[in-house]
């Protein structure tokens, strides 16, 4: 709307407090109209969100609850013997519920060899060849080799072993005894009969192999009582089970069991190891915390549109959405044993709608998972169970072109409306005040024409012989 600075100028009047009270009067009740209308979209808008952010929340909470793997999930319990952890284990969902006594008698070891007195060096610095060479270096199934340059020292050879991109898990290094250094190779591989082997190309380097050029023993040996790689070795439940590495796979079927290390010995008796005991078992507490989401998350969808409702803000999607779900919380399902409804299923619904986690009293959530837990899966998980039925009406509102996106466009569309039409309004004020400006310019100018004139006369009057004028 254009400034208003000069009507009443020429006549005195002051016209521009009559053009603004005039503007104000035909402006103030639409202004406030599309004020009004704007809130309110605001609100709309806001409210619809809150919905689609709770409706979201509760998705999530369905997509967990209808995938039936989350039914299957296995716990382990593993109770140690005296003197900390021995073993860990994981178990898959097909792992069959079990109790074992699980005692560790050997961990997996690999290979330690030394350089044996008499071929050892007196220093780092002595040359292990003259000329140059290569050593073979295998163990369980691998191998990599280190060639060194002529003149390599003790030093050079470790560091060239050490470093080298392709070492399978070798590591050298030297002891000097005070009097003497050697060599020292333990290698990773662990399991019985992968124990380290080393070649070379020349006689000359002997000394540092396992085996000599010539056929033979070399200058490395390995001790076979505490140097030679090892199994591991468990016993569960009496039965010996040996394994390569620190790893079992399915020495207990669908269950992995990592050793951590040798059992204590039984206290009482001395022949005797101490266990661990494992049990298997399916996971309710896992169950529980995904029933425990499914229905906070609810509760809070319900608690928000139980406020859109009686604030009559979105009303009308709000409660189509609200006694949709309500009523489908009520649905019959078939195929899950005695558990046809949710509330067989340890789930109860309250008098504002809501639903709680029975704790107590007939078909609450702990005996129900003891008593029909494959039936939970089955009327929660299962096809046309609960979480179908409740994924169905949710994908209805969030789905892109679903009833949430229709709304919001017709919503943003409203506002859009009021934007054109605030647009319109001011461009018809200006028209408007244009009129005014012209009408009341044309009376700014006839008063100030009679002000004029008035005053002309009164000048005249003023210079008639006796004319006194009135102070």
């Amino acid at each position: 709307m254009p400034s208003i600075t000069s009507a009443g100028v020429g006549s005195g009047l002051d016209l521009e407090a009559i053009i603004s009270a005039t503007l104000d009067a035909e402006s103030a009740p639409k202004v406030a109209r599309f004020d009004k209308k704007d809130s309110t979209l605001k609100v709309q808008l806001t409210a619809l969100g809150q919905i689609k952010s709770d409706l979201s929340s509760f998705e999530s909470s369905l997509d967990i609850l209808k995938d039936i793997s989350n039914f299957n999930k296995r716990s382990t319990t593993v109770t140690q013997p005296d003197g900390g952890d021995v073993i860990s284990v994981t178990s898959q969902s097909t792992a069959t519920e079990g109790s074992f006594n699980i005692a560790v008698k050997q961990l997996a070891q690999g290979s330690r060899a030394v350089q044996s007195d008499a071929d050892s060096y007196t220093a780092t610095t002595d040359v292990v060849t003259v000329s140059g060479g290569t050593l073979s270096f295998s163990a369980g199934g691998k191998t990599f080799d280190v060639t060194l340059d002529a003149g390599a020292t003790l030093a050079d050879l470790r560091a060239a072993i050490n470093e080298k991109d392709d070492n399978f898990g070798v590591s050298a290094n030297i002891i000097n005894t005070g009097t003497s250094s050697k060599l020292v190779f333990t290698s990773s591989e662990t399991g019985l009969g992968n124990d380290l082997v080393i070649a070379n190309s020349t006689a000359e380097l002997d000394r540092v192999s396992t085996v000599a050029n010539g056929g033979g023993a070399g200058g490395i040996v390995i001790d076979p009582a505490t140097g030679a790689a090892k199994d591991a070795i468990i016993e569960i439940d009496g039965i010996e089970v040996s394994s390569s590495t620190n790893t079992f796979e399915n020495a207990i079927q669908d269950s992995t069991i990592t050793v951590l290390k040798e059992s204590p010995v039984d206290p009482n008796d001395a022949t005797k190891l101490q266990s661990a005991n494992l049990s298997i078992d399916t996971d309710k507490e896992f169950v529980k915390e995904t029933l425990t989401k499914f229905v906070e998350s609810y509760n809070k969808l319900l608690a928000t549109l139980d406020t859109m409702v009686a604030a009559k803000t979105v009303d009308a999607t709000a409660r189509g959405l609200r006694d949709t779900i309500v009523n489908q919380l009520s649905s019959v399902v078939t195929g899950a044993g005695n558990l046809t409804t949710i509330y067989d299923a340890g789930i109860g619904l309250e008098k504002n709608r809501k639903l709680e986690i029975k704790t107590s009293g007939v078909n609450f959530l702990d005996d129900v998972l003891k008593e029909s837990y494959d039936d939970v899966g089955k009327l929660f998980a299962g096809d046309g169970g609960i979480a179908d039925i409740l994924s169905g009406t949710v994908d209805a509102y969030l789905k892109a072109g679903g009833l949430i996106s229709d709304k919001k466009n017709a919503l943003e569309s409203d506002k859009r409306s009021v934007a054109d039409d605030r647009e319109k309004h001011a461009y018809r004020m200006e028209r408007y005040e244009a009129r005014l400006r012209e009408k009341y310019a044309s009376l700014d100018v006839l008063v100030a024409g009679l002000r004029s004139q008035g005053d002309a006369i009164a000048s005249s009057l003023s210079n008639l012989p006796g004319f006194v004028q009135k102070k």
